[in-house]
């Protein structure tokens, strides 16, 4: 059954053996896992979010379970560029997988500074502009919620780098189709969609939020609806592959992100409850494609689309 289906993919410049990434954040730097889910399940390893000088993040407590998934106000957390490129990168070329940094700052310049850097590094496959990050006080998403902000931190990094480049939009927003467009128009090769919405917890015993932020990023099953609505509106209007990713736990999870107009989905949140999904997700993908009769993942992307008949947004 393996051999009868093709589960590459292409995002832009990239081709990737298999349609499966992590998403930034719940896998750390892809050595964490260890033998429980190594960096080579994947098609790609997209590392946790990286700032140019290091970041101690937000105070504790950080987390919150919800209902179908997690608060998180991690708030960036990170050894900075210098770290990664010291401590965690030769370990990630070991495996022989693409790397995609995923790169964040407080202004145009730390993201322009930063692709600068990482252009001449051996080793980073691609990068992914964060512009989406809602639990940090400057930058992150105050960039990808306006149009020209978008286009402005796209454009800085566009001029300094060869490397392909994933943007990173949020959800957190009325219509997500300009800001794709403004990624796209300034450079983008790929648009990663959703970075998580904003929620919070309060501690009815207690009075007050549960978590030390207040607010943080609401991931899981429970924000996957809002993640497929938008990468359909996407797909209908820029023309750019996309990166699906919200609360994909399942194959089938997956395959509505491929049908909605996803070439490649993310996998985070259920990480870290269930370090063997990637391996379930690829065989129900798998399984699919055969009994259906397709012959590779390509055939399935925005494929809802065209049976919408005119019920589209």
């Amino acid at each position: 059954m393996r051999s009868e289906v093709d589960l590459s993919v292409k995002l832009g410049p990239l081709r990737l053996a298999n349609p499966l990434l992590t998403a930034s954040g719940c896998y750390g730097y892809g050595t964490e896992f260890g033998d429980l889910c190594p960096p080579g399940l994947f098609g790609a390893v997209v590392v946790k979010g990286t700032t140019p000088e290091p970041r101690s993040g937000n105070p504790p407590p950080r987390l919150a379970e919800v209902a179908g998934g997690l608060l998180n106000a991690i708030g960036l957390e990170n050894p900075g560029l210098d770290g990664f490129l010291k401590l965690h990168l030769p370990r990630l070329r070991r495996y022989q997988v693409p790397v995609i940094v995923n790169i964040a700052g407080h202004r145009v310049e730390d993201y322009r500074e930063m692709a600068a850097r990482l252009d001449q590094v051996e080793g980073v496959d691609a990068l992914e502009v964060n512009i989406s990050c809602p639990n940090v006080r400057q930058g992150g998403m105050a960039f990808g919620v306006d149009p020209a902000s978008t286009a402005a931190v796209v454009r800085a990094v566009r001029r300094v780098t060869t490397k392909p480049l994933l943007v990173k939009l949020t959800p957190n927003v009325a219509d997500p189709v300009p800001i794709a467009r403004a990624a796209v128009d300034e450079g983008a090769d790929v648009l990663s969609m959703i970075n998580t919405l904003v929620g919070m917890r309060i501690d009815v015993e207690r009075r007050r939020p549960v978590l030390g932020n207040i607010t943080g990023g609401l991931s899981g099953p429970a924000i996957r609806p809002v993640a497929v609505r938008m990468i359909w509106q996407v797909y209908r209007a820029v023309p750019a592959p996309i990166v699906g990713m919200g609360g994909v736990t399942s194959a089938e999870d997956a395959l509505e992100f491929f049908l909605a107009g996803a070439s490649a989905v993310a996998l985070g949140t259920v990480l870290l409850r269930d370090p063997g999904a990637p391996v379930q997700v690829l065989d129900g993908i798998r399984e699919y494609l055969v009994r259906h009769r397709f012959r590779s993942v390509g055939e399935l992307v925005g494929l809802a689309h065209r049976n919408a008949g005119g019920g589209g947004t």
